[in-house]
């Protein structure tokens, strides 16, 4: 206390000045309306660019939880969509009873770590078995297909990406219905696969989409693959072999959504029943 007092005595007139400074300026601005105006507008524009920063800060730091409440937004509304249901219809003489039952849905997981320059790319993602997660689920995103579930722990799994040697996908053209099958190329580009095995008498076109098919046991019908960016890939022989660039940027990939064929598990076990049979 003794050192403030000392202070305040060695600069009285600085602070004394300081003060009368204070003063004349408050007199100033509230005698004089022109310059309480400009003061107001000034001190306006700067809580308000202060206000502005700050609102813009916040919103950087709740990113995060936009994206989560999205991504589990869009997961409830692919959940709804036509192509998740399938008719159960039941005709009686003249009488015909149609409903709609969901065969599809959907959860939506981080993505955590993600290759694309291997010959055999992998993605973990921050869901799992706790989550109703299962291997052998298909995995999209809000651009199209991104692999398939093959590993999955308590809390977390691991994703086959379609950029995989061993992808291949029942795959269509979406205009024309044609039948194919898609897989990655072996040249490791991340952004092209091939469209192939296609018969001959099909007239496909650049930029047609190739999509999911109805034989597909992983996804619904219709989900992008990619579009025709080349008519006469290597290889075809008696069929149509095409590149296609990938719908799906995996070198930007965040989040992603988990597809539950809930009549997978019942194909697969009458498939192989049909085999037995063979």
């Amino acid at each position: 206390m003794r050192n403030l007092l000392i202070f305040i005595s060695k600069y009285n007139a600085f602070f004394l000045f300081l003060i009368f400074e204070i003063g004349a300026l408050v007199i100033y601005v509230k005698y004089n309306s022109f310059q309480r105006a400009t003061y107001i507008n000034t001190a306006n524009d700067v809580t308000g660019t202060m206000y502005a920063r700050a609102n813009e800060l916040n919103s950087y730091l709740s990113l995060k939880n936009v994206n989560d409440s999205l991504a589990r937004e869009n997961a409830r509304l692919r959940g709804t969509l036509k192509s998740a249901y399938y008719a159960d219809t039941l005709a009686k003489t003249t009488v015909t009873d149609s409903v709609y039952k969901q065969q599809y849905t959907y959860t939506e997981a981080q993505v955590i770590n993600n290759s694309i320059n291997k010959r055999n790319n992998y993605i973990t993602i921050q869901k799992g078995s706790k989550d109703g997660i299962a291997k052998g689920m298909g995995v999209i995103s809000s651009s199209g297909v991104v692999g398939k579930i093959v590993y999955t722990s308590q809390h977390l799994s691991l994703v086959q990406s379609l950029l995989h040697k061993d992808t291949k996908i029942s795959a269509m053209l979406a205009d024309t219905k044609d039948i194919g099958s898609f897989k990655w190329v072996d040249d490791m580009n991340p952004k092209k696969a091939l469209f192939v095995d296609v018969p001959n008498h099909v007239k496909p076109r650049i930029g047609q989409w190739v999509v999911t098919s109805t034989y597909s046991e992983l996804y619904p019908a219709g989900i992008p693959l990619g579009r025709v960016s080349n008519l006469h890939a290597k290889g075809g022989g008696f069929f149509l072999n095409m590149e296609v660039n990938l719908a799906v940027d995996f070198g930007k990939l965040q989040y992603v959504y988990v597809v539950n064929n809930k009549l997978a598990a019942e194909r697969q076990a009458l498939e192989a029943q049909g085999k037995q049979d063979e």
